[in-house]
């Protein structure tokens, strides 16, 4: 016979999915009992969102050529090919980005898809949608849908000019309206609210899972899992990694399982010389009370010393503010605090002062911030070089004309030194794979002759070879030019490849600057948060 702990509301077991060729899930299980917060685990690209798609029957999965795997609803077996069955089979989501109409009251937005109406003369003679609205039961229905978690607000206030936490409500309370809701998915919900309005919306979820609503969390955040989940999955690179109950596990074991054990090195310099001359007294970067406004990567008061000719690794779990740290320096993002580079005060309210310090970055967000993508690669490679120091121009009496010789030169350059796979430095970046456009980024930056080099996620969505080129050729430039590099990164692997030292960044805070030879356990403490006290700087 069976104990009710054995009884799950969702099984999803070996489910895999391939777009391209590329497997982005590789035999997943997830197993939910119903009431139950499970908290689903694992850094930006692990597998989550398309786990999700296909729990939901989303389009962009079965029209790649669907999915392998099989799924069950209280035991049944469950064929979910669109998001409509999904919705049927009572599955619900309360997604990251509201789904709102603002000029909607709060009853609208709740009953919108599920209005209730009564016939009239009209909509006898031209059918039901020219039937009446039922207000009264409308707003009856989103009354009790509001105070099934809690909330206080009337229902006729329109949704516009509302704090973001009463919009998350409302989220919630939309798909608890719905009948027959078994299963409600949270997609990162606190990462748009304040603390308080984050410690309401897990009291309820404990609600909900009080009413035998099982919860999908999906959260970077370790202290809400530790403080609102039941038990959890942790995914990683694709893979299924652990089902674990809460009261088994700690903070620090979900960050390495997380993270993952220590790998073979990608970069192996053993052997090599290095004649380096790094000293604790010679500062490239200096850091001092410094924050950064940065949504979703704030930094919240940060000192940090990085000295001249080292390779410094940032690193910590996705959402905790190590992205914001050259994002604020470059000026991307309002910073304040003391930011020195070799010893001279930023502007940080200014654009550009870091590049006129001799600093250079390569942003994570190539296609956004890094690349003009109906330019050549020529183009994107010297274009920074030339308008900010005055590069590949030739002055003639007082005229400044572009030297077309020096840029194709150069461009030539960089690109058989970075192996850029093209067809000539005049395509335009756009038409390159996502590593090709990541190595045109480096090579713009490159170009500036920086004495400092921020680099951010620099092998995302690039192959393994393709990284090893990235970070082979960063560690060149830093052993053979004396440049300062910075790499911000996702991947621990990649850090303790080549970095000196690297520092942990958690909840907007340094955490710890470990050794990139420390223990699992240290890095998996310093990226929990724990370390905080106990952190240590060389």
């Amino acid at each position: 016979m069976k104990s009710a702990n054995d009884t799950y509301v969702l099984k999803m077991d070996n489910i895999a999915k391939e777009y391209s060729g590329n497997r982005v899930l590789k035999g997943v299980d997830l197993h939910i009992r119903p009431g139950e917060i499970h908290a689903l685990m694992g850094e930006n690209g692990a597998g989550k969102s398309t786990l999700m798609n296909i729990l939901f029957g989303m389009p962009v999965i079965h029209n790649t050529g669907g999915f392998e795997g099989t799924i069950q609803i209280d035991g049944k077996e469950a064929n979910i090919d669109t998001p409509l069955k999904a919705m049927e089979l009572g599955i619900g989501m309360v997604h990251q980005e509201f789904m709102l109409i603002p000029g909607f009251t709060v009853t609208e937005n709740i009953k919108i898809g599920r209005e209730i109406s009564t016939p009239n003369l009209p909509s006898r003679l031209f059918g039901k949608s020219m039937e009446t609205l039922d207000y009264k039961a409308m707003r009856k229905d989103a009354r009790k849908a509001l105070k099934r978690i809690g909330l206080q607000i009337e229902d006729y206030v329109k949704v516009a000019g509302l704090p973001v936490g009463y919009m998350q409500f409302i989220e919630i309370a939309r798909e608890l309206d719905k009948t027959g809701i078994r299963i409600l998915v949270f997609d990162e919900p606190t990462a748009v609210l304040t603390e308080s309005e984050a410690d309401r919306l897990l009291a309820a979820m404990r609600a909900i899972a009080a009413q035998g609503i099982a919860i999908i969390f999906i959260t970077h955040r370790l202290d809400e899992v530790m403080a609102v989940a039941n038990s959890m999955t942790i995914l990683r690179d694709g893979e299924f990694v652990a089902r674990k109950e809460i009261k088994d596990t700690n903070v620090v074991e979900i960050a390495e399982l997380m993270i993952g054990r220590k790998v073979e090195k990608l970069v192996d310099e053993s052997g090599q010389p290095d004649d380096r001359q790094i000293r604790d007294d010679n500062i490239a970067v200096s850091l001092r009370d410094y924050h950064v406004d940065m949504p979703g990567e704030a930094v919240k008061g940060i000192d940090l010393d990085i000295r001249k000719g080292e390779i410094f690794g940032i690193g910590g779990l996705a959402g905790q503010g190590k992205l914001g740290i050259p994002n604020g320096i470059m000026g991307l993002y309002k910073a304040t605090g003391e930011v020195k580079i070799n010893g001279e005060t930023l502007d940080l309210e200014k654009l550009g002062d870091a590049l006129a310090h001799k600093a250079a970055f390569v942003s994570e967000d190539r296609r956004g911030v890094g690349l003009l993508l109906d330019e050549s690669i020529e183009q994107n490679i010297i274009f920074s070089a030339m308008y900010t120091k005055g590069k590949f121009l030739k002055k003639f009496a007082w005229v400044h004309l572009f030297d077309s010789a020096a840029a194709k030169a150069h461009a030539e350059e960089m690109v058989k030194t970075l192996d850029i796979r093209c067809t000539g430095i005049r395509q335009p970046v756009g038409r390159l794979s996502g590593g090709n456009q990541q190595k045109v980024c480096l090579a713009r930056a490159l170009t500036l002759e920086p004495d400092v080099l921020f680099v951010s996620e620099p092998t995302r969505g690039i192959d393994i070879g393709a990284k090893k080129l990235v970070l082979e050729y960063l560690a060149k430039l830093n052993r053979e030019q004396g440049v300062t590099v910075v790499i911000v990164s996702s991947e621990l692997v990649e850090l303790r490849s080549i970095s000196d030292r690297i520092a942990i960044i958690s909840d907007g805070k340094l955490s710890a600057i470990l050794d990139p030879d420390a223990s699992d356990a240290d890095f998996g403490l310093a990226m929990s948060g724990s370390a905080r006290k106990g952190g240590h700087e060389e």
